[in-house]
């Protein structure tokens, strides 16, 4: 049997092999410590719970939703929007529910480039950009995002060649994997350079809702003639832990949104109803849920960093997301430190090269992991500082 080649090319996904390693040493009975995937460990608040099982048991939820989503959630999400960032949109074109913003972003390359378009990509990045792209037949154009940059893009580096092949744009502020934050001034900005181009900007937000000390980031949609361009893709996976529950949002341009209601509606049947329910209430809620929440995630991250640093690696402390992404020691690859953690003490960090090329000579940890485990987490990382002089692997 034959598969198709876009499958056959495929890579795995990079959490996929992490979590296999992870299984294996369990299996050994190996205790094993994993500052991985970026899934909060706290609970969904109780009052969104509370919502699901009393609309779970409404037989009117039990059919069929819409694609489009319920009118009152895109109405919730309309609300929160310009409660929060004080953007406009309109619930009946410029909305649009999705079963997890995974669904929306990995999809979207089919909504807006034909074989053989360019996609422009920043490295690193959250993989589904790159994939997505190469599944639709289109072509990702790397973008790096280096330190000396604040990680981000210099859009007048991208030859001109592939400029004028090139139909979309992708930015996502908060920075997953590097944790770096965009301001208006930024966003302004590309949106100039995507209007004199002809290209569309998907902006992938989920994380502006985890931020520290005060900081609030911003939305792309706040920029100067940013719908004229393109949409935002946001989440309440992170914002109100719901990463299982599968319920995130597109907003902006109405044209993108109509595509990706179109494809959506071939090969979807929309998100259940009873946890769109749950989400409106989560949107009409109160901040200081996210507020106690991020108090937590600034404690874990000041403790990583502190850790970090004194083992001497390279690391800035993030204003905000989830993660905390550190340079390796001389003499190690990302691959190299993230395999001699996992096989000396027990620990997971993800290497920065499963992210792109740019990755290179970093390591990503999460902060979504429980109190008690990165106490433990930790305690074994300072344990292998001890061992770092003894046993170097440089593969």
């Amino acid at each position: 049997m034959k598969i198709a080649n876009r499958i056959e090319n495929l890579p795995p996904y990079l959490f996929v092999t992490i979590s296999k390693k992870i299984a294996e040493k369990r299996a050994r009975g190996e205790e094993v410590i994993s500052f991985g995937i970026g899934d909060p460990d706290m609970p969904t608040p109780s009052r969104i719970i509370d919502t699901l099982c009393q609309a779970a048991r409404e037989p009117a939820n039990h059919r069929y939703p819409e694609s489009e989503g319920l009118p009152e959630l895109r109405q919730a999400i309309a609300r929160w929007y310009q409660q929060r960032f004080d953007v406009v949109l309109d619930p009946e074109t410029e909305v649009l529910p999705l079963i997890g913003s995974k669904e929306g972003i990995g999809h979207m390359a089919w909504c807006m480039l034909n074989p053989g378009d360019v996609a422009l990509v920043p490295d690193p990045a959250y993989p589904v950009y790159a994939i997505s792209t190469a599944l639709a037949d289109a072509e990702p154009y790397y973008i790096p995002l280096t330190a000396t940059s604040g990680f981000l893009p210099d859009f007048e580096a991208i030859p001109g060649d592939v400029i004028k092949r090139a139909k979309l744009l992708w930015l996502n502020y908060p920075n997953n994997p590097t944790g770096a934050v965009a301001d208006i001034a930024f966003f302004e900005k590309a949106v100039a350079f995507a209007r004199a181009n002809d290209i569309v900007i998907c902006h992938d937000g989920p994380y502006t809702e985890t931020a520290y000390e005060g900081y609030r980031p911003p939305s792309f949609l706040q920029a100067h003639g940013a719908k004229e361009v393109g949409i935002e893709f946001h989440s309440l996976s992170k914002s109100y832990n719901m990463t299982g529950w599968r319920i995130g949002m597109a907003v902006g341009n109405a044209v993108m949104i109509d595509a990706l209601k179109r494809f959506k509606s071939n090969m979807d049947s929309g998100v259940p109803q009873a946890i769109q329910l749950a989400a409106i209430e989560a949107l009409n809620g109160p901040r200081s849920e996210i507020s106690r929440h991020n108090d937590i995630y600034q404690r874990r991250r000041d403790l990583i960093v502190e850790t970090l640093l004194d083992m001497g690696l390279e690391v800035d402390t993030p204003k905000a997301s989830l993660y905390v992404w550190a340079k390796v020691p001389k003499g190690y690859t990302s691959a190299g430190l993230a395999t001699e953690l996992l096989e000396q003490v027990g620990v997971v960090v993800t290497p920065g090269n499963g992210y792109g090329v740019q990755g290179e000579g970093y390591v990503r940890l999460s902060l979504t992991i429980s109190d008690a485990s990165l106490v433990k987490g930790l305690s074994k990382l300072a344990t292998w500082k001890g061992m770092m002089g003894r046993s170097k692997s440089k593969s």
